[in-house]
């Protein structure tokens, strides 16, 4: 009969075969570091879509301030070529308005996901390394 305990023998066993042995301390501590760059990832991303919900207010409430303003400023005339030119002048307004605002958004969107999704790759590539070196053969105690 064998003597040790069943890991003892699970250790012998993989030792006698050559397979790779896995430090366990190593392992649990590359986990939590996953688990934390998850979580900051998932902080940094909820900032930012608070700062995007922001901003989307702010876009809002500013096209509202300034459609009244210019609807208040609008005093049409009996020409026709004017009051045309003045709706045009509102509409290029708003348009350009409108384009700004996307591509702030848009921006801003970007950053948010960039920076989110480079705590999760800058950590992966940390813990494929600290995989790789946690990873021994048996037979290697060095």
């Amino acid at each position: 009969m064998a003597t040790g305990s069943l890991m003892d023998q699970f250790k012998d066993f993989g030792a006698r075969l050559g397979l790779p042995k896995v430090d366990v301390d190593k392992l649990i501590d590359l986990q939590l570091k996953n688990i934390d760059a998850i979580a900051q990832s998932a902080h940094m991303a909820g900032e930012g879509a608070k700062t995007l919900a922001a901003k989307q207010r702010d876009i809002v409430e500013a096209a509202f301030r300034q459609t009244s303003e210019m609807v208040r400023g609008f005093h049409p005339t009996g020409d026709p070529q004017e009051t045309l030119a003045k709706q045009k002048d509102y509409a290029k307004k708003a348009f350009e308005l409108t384009m700004q605002n996307t591509r702030d958004l848009a921006d801003l969107t970007k950053k948010t996901t960039s920076d989110a999704t480079n705590i999760i790759r800058e950590r992966l590539q940390s813990s494929l390394t600290e995989l790789r070196d946690s990873v021994t053969r048996m037979g290697n105690k060095g």
